[in-house]
């Protein structure tokens, strides 16, 4: 298992031969809708001739943070072969995920509180009752550590973002006077080494090298250079739906304040929910802008060509003689 752009950029799986080409049979992409067109074209080319190129992907998901919409345009294109697998995840939180991919957000039946709304007035509550469910309700209920726990928000900006809510959880979880470029041992955080590709992880220390992190989607240890640190690196109790996009959590906080009413839709809600594995609380600020948004908001279109380029370079090639 390696990541796209560790075998794109030769740090990670095979490796290339003379002509530039992977030195594979087959090559399985895991989390195929964050594809954007660049490292799309990049895998296609370097991929030999004779060779199997399999997109796996769960297509309710938001999209590449990049250009282009590769695995949903080549799923339309119709092309190739499809398998689709209609399996749900088990349990409540599988119940409601899946109705929100079919534009329903309906109750589910949570007995052992799987899945649990919190409804709140204003974004100081929300800020408030995400911490108090991060630092101590949702450990104690389900014997999970507050590690365990991902918060998901829609943005960084305003009084209940990203950066709200991490500057909070710090204060509780880990406080410190940020001696390393506002990050301190132990800091949770989000590592973004290029756009679109964000790694949770942690501070495990600093030196004269750089801030040392521990990100296990990276393969482990990284080292991001001091004068790379501001821009490339974040707090990380608190991501995007973006960001969390590929991992996945024992339990997940989604925090809905009022005036993240807009930026709501149908993909961002289950992918944001379909974030948790045991529980997921819900702190509802957006009244009836969240049912709205999973019946009617539909993810943003995004003008491609790659699906008509697709059917005309198959229908050339039948036309082909044998």
């Amino acid at each position: 298992m390696v990541t796209v752009a560790g075998l794109l950029g030769g740090a990670e799986g095979p490796g290339r031969d003379a002509e530039g080409q992977f030195a594979l049979d087959l090559l399985i992409v895991a989390d195929a809708p964050q594809l954007d067109v660049e490292n799309g074209a990049a895998l296609v080319e370097a991929v030999p001739d004779g060779a199997r190129l399999v997109l796996s992907g769960d297509p309710g998901v938001l999209g590449s943070a990049g250009p282009g919409r590769v695995f949903a345009d080549v799923l339309a294109a119709r092309v190739c072969p499809v398998v689709a697998s209609r399996t749900p995840d088990p349990g409540p939180i599988g119940e409601l995920v899946s109705g929100i991919g079919i534009g329903e957000l309906g109750q589910v039946d949570a007995p052992g509180k799987e899945v649990v709304i919190v409804p709140v007035r204003d974004a100081g509550e929300a800020v408030h009752r995400t911490v108090q469910l991060v630092a101590d309700s949702v450990p104690r209920a389900f014997g999970l550590p507050p590690e365990a726990v991902q918060v998901i928000t829609p943005g960084h900006g305003g009084s209940a973002g990203t950066r709200a809510l991490n500057a909070a959880l710090k204060d509780r979880l880990n406080p410190g006077p940020g001696r390393f470029g506002g990050f301190d041992l132990g800091d949770r955080i989000v590592h973004v080494p290029s756009p679109g590709r964000a790694l949770p992880g942690r501070v495990v220390s600093a030196d004269a090298e750089g801030l040392h992190l521990d990100c296990p989607g990276a393969g482990g240890r990284v080292v991001v250079a001091k004068d790379r640190v501001e821009s490339s690196v974040r707090h990380g109790w608190a991501l995007t739906a973006h960001q969390a996009v590929g991992s996945r959590w024992p339990a997940v906080v989604v925090v809905l304040p009022g005036d993240a009413a807009d930026a709501l839709s149908r993909d961002w809600v289950y992918t944001a929910f379909g974030r948790a594995e045991r529980h997921l609380s819900v702190v509802h600020g957006v009244d009836q802008a969240l049912p709205r948004a999973v019946a009617e908001v539909m993810p943003k279109p995004r003008t491609t060509r790659l699906t008509g380029l697709l059917r005309s370079l198959v229908a050339a090639a039948r036309e082909q003689p044998e």
